[in-house]
C-alpha cells in the first residue's frame, strides 16, 4: 500500500520504519532538514522536506494516490490541518495524532467529522488503556479491548450465591450498552436468549464499555473480589498518568500520583480533587518508604524518563508492591524490557509507540480479519472482520444477515466509534465487526463479510 507519514519524530519515524519493513511504499514529510536527512539516510522510504500541512508538499507526495495518510507530528493543530487537507485532496484513509482531549470530546462538537478525518488517536492514551485494563480486571480471562478501549469483552465465572445465579437474562436488567454474548456451561456453549437462565458455575462472556463492566461484575460473584478498594500509585503526571487517572476514576480505586514538577502537581490537584498528589522524586527510596508505597496493590511508572521508570519499578517491587507496571518510551528498548520483566519485577510493560503502531497496522492490514483471542475450552473465537465493499453484508440490517446460530456481532466500529448494534443497525462498507464465533462457523461468516 502507498502510505504517507507526516512528522518524523519518535512516533512518526518508528511508524515509517515499521510500515516499510512490512513492504509498504512509504513517503515521509518532515519539515526539519536535519531530521529529514537522517530518515533519508537510515530508512528505505522517500523523504520530502516540507511542512505536512502544506498543499504544495501533499501535491508533491501525490496524496491523491495514497491509501493511508498518517499525520503524526507532536502538534495537534498541524496534524488536524494536514489530515483534513489530505482528505480533501483525495487521500484514502486519514489518521491524525491528537493529544488534547478536547478534539476527541464529541459532547459539544465533533472535530473528527468537521475535519473529515477517519481516525483520531493518541499513543499515550493507547498505552494507558493497555495498562488500565489489567488494573480493572486482574483476574480476567480471555479479555480484549476494542475501538481503542471504548469496548471490552470479558469472560466472567458465575459464583454460587451470586445475584445473577438462577436469573433469566431478561430479569438482570443490564445497562443498555452491555450484553451477555455467550454462556459456557461445562462443555456446552450457549448463545443466550432473553429467557435463558444463568446457572452457578457458568462462564458468561460480557461485552460493553469497560467502566460499566467493572460496575456490573459484582452480580456474577459472591462478593469475594470486586468490592475491595484497590490502592494505585502512579509515578508520573504527564499524558499517560493523566489518562490513567481518567480511566481509573471509579471510587474503588484509591489513586496517588508522585510527580516532581510543581506545576503538574497543582494541575492534577485542581483537576482531580479525589487524587492524592505527592510532589517529589519517585526515584527516592526514602520518599517511597515514607509514602508506604509498598502497601499499594499497583505501582505504575510512566514518566518520560525510561531509566527513572525502570529504577522506580525495581524499588517498588523491593518494597513489596503486588503488581508493578512499566511504560517505556523508546521503542528500541522493547526486546530487552520484555525479556527482562522477571528480573525487573515488572508484570506488564507497554510502549506508546508500539501500541500505536499495532493499532495502525490493524487498520491497514491486507487481511480481511484479525483474530483477537480464543475463549477457553474452545467455546468461541473472538474475531474482528472488515466489511469489504460489495460484500454480502454491506447495506443490510443485522437481522437480515442470516448468520448461523453461534455467530454473534458484539460491536460495530465505524470511523473510530464503537456501538453495540441492535437488529436494525445497517452494516456499511468499511465497518469493522467484532464477533464471537463457534470455530466451525468461521469460513461461512468470512465468506459473507468479504
Amino acid at each position: 500500500m502507498r502510505i504517507i507519514v507526516v512528522g518524523a519524530g519518535e512516533v512518526g519515524s518508528f511508524m515509517a520504519e515499521t510500515l516499510s519493513a512490512n513492504d509498504h511504499d512509504v513517503i515521509v514529510i518532515e519539515n526539519d532538514e536535519r531530521i529529514a536527512r537522517m530518515v533519508d539516510e537510515n530508512q528505505n522510504v522517500r523523504v520530502i522536506c516540507d511542512r505536512g500541512s502544506s498543499a504544495r508538499a501533499l501535491a508533491a507526495a501525490e496524496v491523491q494516490h495514497c491509501d493511508f495518510f498518517l499525520a503524526l507530528t507532536n502538534n495537534d493543530e498541524t496534524n488536524l490541518v494536514a489530515a483534513s487537507l489530505a482528505k480533501a485532496m483525495g487521500a484514502g484513509n486519514t489518521f491524525a495524532r491528537v493529544h488534547d482531549d478536547t478534539f476527541r470530546d464529541t459532547s459539544k462538537f465533533n472535530y473528527q467529522d468537521h475535519f473529515g478525518i477517519d481516525l483520531l488517536m493518541n499513543p499515550e492514551r493507547l498505552a494507558a488503556v493497555a495498562l488500565a485494563k489489567y488494573i480493572r480486571n486482574p483476574d480476567r480471562v480471555a479479555v480484549e479491548d476494542f475501538a481503542r478501549g471504548q469496548v471490552e469483552v470479558q469472560l466472567v465465572p458465575v459464583d454460587s450465591g451470586a445475584k445473577a445465579a438462577g436469573q433469566a437474562l431478561k430479569d438482570l436488567r443490564l445497562p443498555p450498552a452491555t450484553r451477555i454474548a455467550l454462556i459456557q456451561r461445562g462443555e456446552e456453549t450457549i448463545v443466550p436468549t432473553a429467557e435463558c437462565v444463568i446457572h452457578p458455575g457458568d462462564k458468561v462472556t460480557l461485552c460493553g464499555p469497560p467502566e460499566v463492566l467493572f460496575e456490573i461484575r459484582g452480580i456474577f460473584s459472591a462478593g469475594k473480589d470486586g468490592k475491595r478498594d484497590r490502592r494505585v500509585v502512579i509515578f508520573g503526571g504527564d499524558e499517560i498518568g493523566i489518562s490513567l487517572i481518567r480511566l481509573l476514576s471509579n471510587p474503588r480505586f484509591k489513586l496517588r500520583v508522585i510527580e516532581s514538577n510543581p506545576a503538574r502537581c497543582r494541575f492534577i490537584a485542581d483537576q482531580f480533587p479525589h487524587v492524592s498528589v505527592i510532589q517529589g522524586e519517585g526515584t527516592s527510596l526514602r520518599l517511597l518508604e515514607e509514602e508506604q508505597v509498598g502497601a499499594a496493590d499497583y505501582f505504575i511508572a510512566c514518566t518520560r524518563d525510561d531509566e527513572d521508570n525502570v529504577m522506580t519499578c525495581l524499588q517498588a517491587r523491593k518494597l513489596g508492591v503486588q503488581h508493578v507496571y512499566l511504560a517505556f518510551n523508546r521503542a528500541d528498548y522493547n526486546e530487552i524490557v520484555q525479556t527482562s520483566k522477571e528480573t525487573l519485577g515488572v508484570e506488564v510493560a507497554v510502549s506508546p509507540r508500539i501500541v500505536a503502531a499495532e493499532e495502525i497496522l490493524r487498520y491497514i492490514s491486507r487481511e480481511r480479519y484479525v483474530e483477537l483471542g480464543t475463549l477457553p475450552g474452545g467455546g468461541g473465537r473472538l474475531i474482528e472482520f472488515r466489511v469489504a465493499p460489495g460484500s454480502n453484508c454491506a447495506g443490510r440490517k443485522i437481522r437480515e444477515l442470516g448468520w448461523p446460530p453461534g455467530s454473534i456481532i458484539l460491536v460495530v466500529q465505524r470511523r473510530g466509534r464503537a456501538v453495540a448494534p441492535g437488529p436494525d443497525e445497517t452494516v456499511q462498507p468499511g465497518d469493522r465487526l467484532l464477533t464471537i464465533l463457534k470455530p466451525e462457523l468461521f469460513d461461512t461468516v468470512l465468506a459473507q463479510v468479504s
